[in-house]
Parts: structure tokens; sequence; C-alpha cells
């Protein structure tokens, strides 16, 4: 018998038995993995109209006396030639007076009324903010409400246009490895489409300055942003917005593949709450949290490290007037777990104001469920109670150097100020318009965490390191600022006409 008929012998009659059935089922039942697109043209191309360039211009107030020179300092006789050579050129270096500080980003509509988002960080300090459309028509736009903890803000142009539009998606429907498409404005290049896949879900990159704790973990992409890609939309394969770009991990200031995002679950909140009152309005419960770690697990007789624990409460809050204590531990609000102490304020920041909720605690070994009427976040902060995030109204007397006020971050400005454990340097609360410092973008609640490649632990030894630079005659130290929870390296210029100020 040839081999041939033995095979086909052999196959039928494994055929027949079924041997070969769940090798066919478990083919048929598997899940396709879908292919690549060929090609992300038809998804883009009604997308990009609705996806917005912004410019900003801040107005910045220099003097020229930063230049440490005048042409009064100059001996030269008055009404010589070179007396008016040397004005000149110092117009040309360091005009007198005021000059505009601009910058660019991204932003998205979101309806045919003009509204657009786009971050906090672009929009903050700005004088003026431009929009350019997708056709080169350029418009003045009004700032509606923005939100720092977050890092949203909402615009609206005024145009006789039909304006194009894109709609929110569902980023808690994401998964690790779900393709994404973003298109902003980095370096300034309008319009520009990138393409990759979600790298980590719910990443925690330490802006808590920031976002507070409203963020509880940001989208990673390897999608390539960039500077200028702040505010953009990152879209999923149904051309709807899931996150919006606002941060990137860089060595270099460029892209290397670690890009960051918004979730829409959490901006869409945002803009709807500053489309209706002009800010947040967020629920508040007024405790002081930490997480629950194996330690005080033990301590308090809880087996699952979950919940926040309350270290203390502050007077007259919600959680006062409920008589929640200090040594509680919140695990669950309105029947919502609270996984860990992160995902309290989101928790409690999406309740309505004024809302009568159950709080589930642990106290002394036993659950307890006690009724809370939530407060209101804003108000708290208009009234002192919690930090504020301009932060100008709680400031209070501090080292003043070069056009620049101090204080060092005890434990009460930490926790006035919304500032992490982690971080250490000091407070800048006050700053000259006309100083070196405020033409390199410092302000208040930015934290001087080196100086001159050294760390900063007081005021006093920054005050002591300026003075040493100058009297070695230096013209500019280097400080390594932490601004919004990012480290930058930011140069000041110093002399004897800075040091009058």
């Amino acid at each position: 018998m040839s081999f041939k008929v033995c095979l086909n012998r052999f196959l039928l009659t494994m055929i027949f038995t079924g041997t070969l059935v769940p090798i066919a089922r478990a083919t048929s039942d598997a899940s396709p993995i879908p292919a690549a697109p060929y090609s992300f043209a038809n998804l883009v191309e009604p997308l990009l109209p609705a996806v917005v360039n912004i410019s900003t211009i801040t107005l910045v107030r220099n003097n020229r006396s930063e230049l440490g020179v005048s042409p009064l300092d100059v001996p030269f006789p008055k009404g010589s030639t070179l007396e008016d050579f040397f004005k000149e050129f110092l117009d040309r270096i360091q005009p007198e007076g005021a000059r505009n500080s601009t910058a660019v980003g991204s932003g998205f509509i979101i309806d045919t009324e003009g509204h657009i988002v786009t971050n906090n960080h672009l929009v903050a300090d700005a004088d003026q903010i431009a929009v350019i459309l997708n056709d080169n028509t350029e418009l003045k736009a009004t700032l509606i409400g923005r939100d720092r903890r977050t890092d949203i803000a909402v615009l609206k142009v005024n145009t006789d246009k039909k304006l194009p539009f894109v709609q929110w998606g569902e980023s808690e429907k994401l998964r690790t490895g779900d393709r994404i498409i973003a298109i902003g404005n980095p370096f300034g290049l309008g319009g520009t489409v990138t393409t990759g896949i979600v790298s980590h879900l719910a990443r925690d990159i330490g802006t808590r300055n920031r976002s507070g704790d409203f963020i509880e973990g940001y989208i990673q992409t390897d999608a390539s942003i960039n500077l200028g890609n702040s505010g953009g939309p990152m879209f999923d394969m149904n051309g709807k917005v899931v996150g919006v770009n606002t941060a990137i991990y860089s060595p270099t200031g460029a892209s290397v593949g670690i890009g960051f995002a918004i979730p829409s679950e959490i901006a869409k909140k945002v803009v709807n709450q500053i489309r209706q009152y002009g800010r947040t309005k967020r629920g508040w419960l007024g405790v002081h949290i930490q997480p629950v770690t194996e330690d005080i697990a033990e301590g308090l007789g809880i087996k699952d490290l979950k919940g926040a624990l309350v270290g203390s409460v502050v007077k007259d809050g919600p959680a006062a007037k409920a008589n929640l204590q200090s040594g509680d531990v919140i695990l669950k609000v309105n029947d919502v777990e609270v996984k860990d102490e992160r995902s309290l304020p989101r928790i409690v920041g999406d309740i309505s104001v004024n809302s009568q909720v159950p709080l589930t605690i642990w106290r002394k070994g036993k659950l307890s469920t006690i009724p809370v009427k939530i407060g209101e976040y804003e108000e708290a902060e208009e009234a002192g109670v919690i930090p504020s995030p301009d932060g100008r109204k709680e400031l209070v007397k501090g080292i003043g150097i070069h056009g620049m006020t101090l204080q060092p971050l005890a434990d009460e400005v930490r926790q006035r100020f919304d500032i992490a454990s982690d971080v250490q340097g000091v407070l800048i609360v006050d700053v000259d318009p006309s100083s070196s410092a405020a033409e390199k973008g410092l302000r208040a609640g930015d934290i001087i965490m080196e100086i001159g490649q050294e760390e900063v632990q007081t005021p006093q030894h920054v005050v002591d390191h300026l003075k040493k630079a100058q009297q070695e005659n230096r013209k500019s130290v280097l400080l390594l600022i932490n601004k919004e929870g990012e480290p930058r390296y930011v140069s000041i210029r110093i002399g004897t006409e800075e040091e009058k100020k």
C-alpha cells in the first residue's frame, strides 16, 4: 500500500473519530486579531478641521537696569555720537519697558458654538489668546474658565463660519495596547498627526502640585507628543476624544516615546462644570489623608491595604460636622470602594455639592456607616481653609532677593500650598514683575530645588549663594525650578542694579 493511500486513510479515520474536531474548533473559536489599517487617512480627514492651533501673548515688563548698565553709567560726553550709538545698541538688545512673550499649543472644538478645550498651563498667564483654524483663519479667543488642578481650560471663539467639532469618547474603556491618534501643533507645525498605542493606563506621573489628586492616573502613549502638542486631542479608532495631551517625559525636551494625556472621563466633567459655572464645583470632605501601609493596616487590624487613612480633620468642615475622627479609615463613599488615598478626592469630587452620602469607615476594629453632607472644594479654597491654586491670598512675609520673596517648605506651608512631602527646596511666594526672575517665567508657587547645581534647603541658602555669585562678578546663576510638578532649569541675571529692587 502506497504512503499516499495510508495517509488518506489516517486522515479520514481522524476526522470520523473526532480527533481533529478540537483543533478545528479551537481555531474557529479564537478571536481574530485585527490587522493594522493600511492607512489612517479616512479616519483623520474629518477630524483635522476640528483641531486648532493656539497662540498666546503674555506681557512681560522689562527694565534696562537688569543688564546692570545704562547710558548714564558710561562716561561719554552728553549729546556725543558715542552716547547715541550706545543708547541705540541697548535699545536693540533690551528695549525699555514692556515686551511680549509668546507660546504655542493645541486645542480642539467641541461644539458648533465655538467652545474649545486646551491646557490650563498654556493660557493661565496669557494677556491675549488667538486661535488659528485649520484653514488658517485667526480668531480672538475668550477664556471661559480654567482649572489648574486638572490642567484643563475652556476657550470660546465667535465667528460666522460653520465650525466643525469632535465628540468625547470613553477613556474608561481603553486597554493597554489599543491604537490611538494624536493631532496637534508640535513646534508650531500645525495639523500634525502621529499614531501609537496606549502604553499604560492610570499612570502616576508625580504632578501632585498641578493636579491635586483629581486625576487618578494619566494615559501613557508612545505616539509622538512634543512641545506644542499641549491641549491637543488623543483619539481612539472611532474618532472620539479619549484624552487631552498634557505632558511628556523627556531629558531633551523632544519626544522619546513617553507622552501623557488627561483621560476624557476626567476632562469632560471639568469642561462641563466650567461651561456651566465658569469654574469647577467639586465635592469636598474636609480631611487630610494618607495611605494605608502594611504597618498601619496591621496596627488597625485591617486585612486589606485599601481605603484612605484620616490623618486629621479640617475644623468646621463636612467631615468634622459628621464626627469623622483622626485614625478612621474611609473604605467606601456612597457604596463606591476607595481603593487607596489617591482615589478618594476624585470620588468625592464627582459628588454634587450639598449631597448627603454615607461613608463606610473602619474605626477601632469595627465597621461603621456615617452620613456626611458634601461641601464645595472651591468654596473652601476661597475661604482659605485649603490651599488656593493661585496661592497669593495666603502669602506671608519671607526673605526677599533679586525680585523674589522666598519661604521655607515647613509642614504648614506644604499643607497650605498642597506641596507633596517628597518635594524639597524653597517656595517662591512673590515675584517682582520687573525682575529678571519674572522675565524668565518664575511665578509665585514655583519651588527652587537647586541653585548652582547645589540642593537648596532654606531661603538663606539661596540668598547666600546669590550674594557670593555677585561678589564673584558673575552675571547669572542657574536655578533648578519645580514648576507645577515639572523640574526645569532657569538662568537669571544678577547685578548691583537688580539687587536694589
